[in-house]
């Protein structure tokens, strides 16, 4: 698999394009990526982001593979798109508090291309706020789910500070998927 295309022109810096396979049935969107994602061209490459870990504990991998492709596929297999809710912004380093300029991603086109999408889960609260501003409105149509995670950045906040605490609501995803959390 290739890097996926992003780019920094001048001050702006832009998003990957989605990661989507066949039939979604949940869509993560973070913000926008970090330096290091930005500079490999692959979702959440930051060793310190525990977006890969979390993921693998929750989908019940035996092992978290290394290699970005196989992530990826483990992804598509369990029917996970992947995207962000920011398509391009100006940001110093890679604080969400410091995005500005910010343009939304067209996730009302994604659903409209993957009408199998049952829920949106957020990853951290940046990533919702830039939705709820850019298009609540327009997704009243569609009969999703929302849920909102903590931020999967290494960054501690103020009452979600370790991998664990993370992963007890992450874990609210394998619910969503084994279809025993209301939609």
């Amino acid at each position: 698999m290739e890097k996926t295309a992003a780019s920094v022109i001048g001050d702006r810096i832009n998003s990957f394009e989605p990661i989507v396979g066949e039939s979604p049935l949940l869509l993560i969107l973070g913000s926008i990526p970090g330096k290091v994602s930005l500079e490999s061209g692959r979702y959440y490459d930051n060793e310190r982001n525990h977006f890969w870990r979390l993921m693998c504990y929750v989908l019940k991998e035996p092992k978290c593979h290394p290699d970005y492709v196989e992530r990826v596929a483990m992804l598509k297999r369990r029917r996970i798109a992947l995207w962000d809710s920011v398509g391009s912004c100006v940001r110093a380093g890679s604080l969400d508090r410091n995005i500005r300029e910010e343009r939304p991603n067209d996730i009302p086109r994604l659903m409209r291309d993957h009408p199998t999408i049952r829920a949106i889960c957020f990853n951290g609260r940046a990533s919702e706020a830039v939705y709820c501003r850019h298009h609540a409105e327009k997704m009243r149509e569609y009969d999703i789910r929302y849920l909102l995670l903590p931020s999967s950045s290494p960054v501690p906040r103020k009452f979600i500070k370790t991998f664990e605490d993370k992963l007890a609501q992450w874990i609210e995803i394998r619910r969503i998927l084994d279809g025993t959390m209301a939609l």
